[in-house]
């Protein structure tokens, strides 16, 4: 379900030149890896950005991207691009010394979006985006493009996203790094022995989070081809996890604990007014059963941003209502998306 490094190049490379990140690392020679759908009109108007999630890459947000959907290629600009840590774009696996591997500077949701900046901005000439949207790590993205950009952009679709990563969320990310410092004895001098085959108690410990109490109590895993939920974690999570490189999945932990629209110079970690600037029509649609990005965490959100609608995915799929999996939840989202794009928008 979750993808390692891509074999073939189906995408373009932004080249960012030496940039200075949030922390005030330079991390020299940078670049983004990005896909487009459609064309770009003469009015530059018909634009969606679309950022990628922990651990997914371009391919993997190609499920909600068709003929007659919301993102409608025929009628859209959409760009897709990854995040940076997910093995095409500057990461941890890709990048030379000094910054290979366990050397690889921590990079914010903040610097993402700064880049994905420079890439519409600098590459295509775009100033106007009709819409920015995105599952989990792509939704907390979403939100960060609207408030850092509120004159831009006109709506946001964050699903399975919040605007910062909760203490409970960050609480759980840290078990997911824990179990991958585990094969290390947490001896962080020892970072370039992890190999992908540790990454598979990581997956074990996501297995517990990704979907809810009562998709294994009705044993909807076995809708996927699996007998067992000792089958199903071999088969899903640790196989997933382990194509994985783990310091890359270190380099996204990071980005994803660390989430927080509001920490940077604009909003000085001022929280609410950072939500209260996005001036984005906004469709936020949490998983109702979703463990990690929980409605009640969205709602807090969504009544602190001037034009939000809450829409909960009602679904016990959990996080991966957003995934792409689920066609109730897919249609779901694919409708909101199609409602919100009919708006007018408020900038």
């Amino acid at each position: 379900m979750l993808k390692g490094d891509a074999i073939e190049m189906d995408y373009d490379l932004f080249k960012l030149g030496d940039v200075t990140l949030q922390s005030g690392v330079i991390l020299p020679d940078a670049f983004l890896a990005y896909k487009t759908y459609g064309e770009l009109n003469e009015q530059k108007d018909n634009v969606i950005v679309y950022p990628t999630a922990f651990g997914d890459q371009h391919v993997q947000n190609e499920w909600l991207i068709g003929n007659d959907m919301a993102l409608d290629p025929q009628k859209y600009f959409i760009i897709v691009p990854n995040l940076l840590g997910n093995g095409l774009s500057s990461s941890p696996s890709n990048t030379p010394a000094p910054f290979d591997r366990g050397r690889f500077p921590h990079i914010s949701v903040y610097d993402n979006v700064q880049f994905q900046y420079r890439l519409v901005t600098e590459n295509f000439g775009i100033e106007k985006i009709a819409l920015v949207v995105g599952w989990s790590m792509g939704g907390i993205q979403a939100f960060q493009w609207g408030a850092s950009y509120p004159d831009r952009v006109e709506r946001i679709a964050p699903f399975a996203g919040a605007a910062k990563t909760w203490p409970h969320t960050l609480v759980m990310l840290e078990g997911m790094k824990a179990a991958l410092l585990a094969a290390i004895d947490f001896d962080t001098e020892r970072l370039d022995d992890l190999t992908a085959v540790h990454m598979r108690a990581v997956g074990r410990v996501y297995a517990g989070w990704g979907l809810s109490q009562a998709f294994y109590r009705e044993e909807l895993y076995r809708e996927m081809g699996y007998d067992s939920v000792a089958d199903f974690m071999t088969g899903v999570w640790e196989n997933s996890f382990m194509q994985m490189n783990p310091h890359n999945v270190l380099a996204m932990l990071w980005t994803g604990q660390y989430a927080d629209i509001s920490d940077n110079a604009m909003y000085d970690g001022d929280f609410d007014r950072a939500l209260h600037s996005i001036r984005a029509l906004s469709c936020i649609m949490p998983g109702s059963t979703d463990l990690f990005c929980t409605a009640d965490d969205n709602k807090y959100e969504a009544d602190r941003i001037p034009y939000a609608m809450f829409n909960p995915i009602h679904s016990i799929w959990g996080h991966f209502a957003g995934r792409g999996i689920n066609q109730a939840d897919n249609t779901f989202i694919n409708n909101n998306l199609k409602q919100l794009l009919m708006l007018e928008p408020r900038i």
